[in-house]
């Protein structure tokens, strides 16, 4: 899309009330950048497969891993991943390595994100 394509305002003319909200309002430069990477980390689809799988049971990496026809070696990246973004949590049972939905939250992003495609 060229810059002629965007449409805009006829004539130049700041609503000083509107702007004065906005820098009101607009959180701090780390939160934002904070939720931008965030939001970098459900743009990969295997990330966002494990996740769906991880809302119906909590599961090991070789359970993952065959859920998904993936070498355990490609889930345990994605899932480090998943961990240092606090979406996902773990805990040790005797040999294995359990994961789980770090919180609720995960589950409202990823439902909130399909409702918006299914518009």
């Amino acid at each position: 899309m060229a810059l002629d394509d965007v449409e805009r305002c006829d004539e130049v003319h700041v609503h000083s009330g509107v702007v004065l909200k906005i820098h009101k309002e607009m959180p701090d430069d780390d939160k934002l950048y904070d939720l931008a990477e965030l939001f970098k980390v459900f743009g990969d689809s295997t990330r966002i497969r494990i996740l769906f799988a991880l809302f119906e049971e909590e599961m090991c990496v070789c359970d993952i891993a065959d859920s998904l026809n993936m070498t355990q070696s490609a889930i345990s990246h994605q899932l480090r991943i998943l961990k240092q973004s606090r979406l996902v949590g773990n805990r040790r049972e005797g040999k294995q390595v359990i994961y789980y939905l770090a919180d609720d939250h995960v589950r409202t992003i990823i439902d909130q994100g399909i409702s918006h495609i299914e518009e």
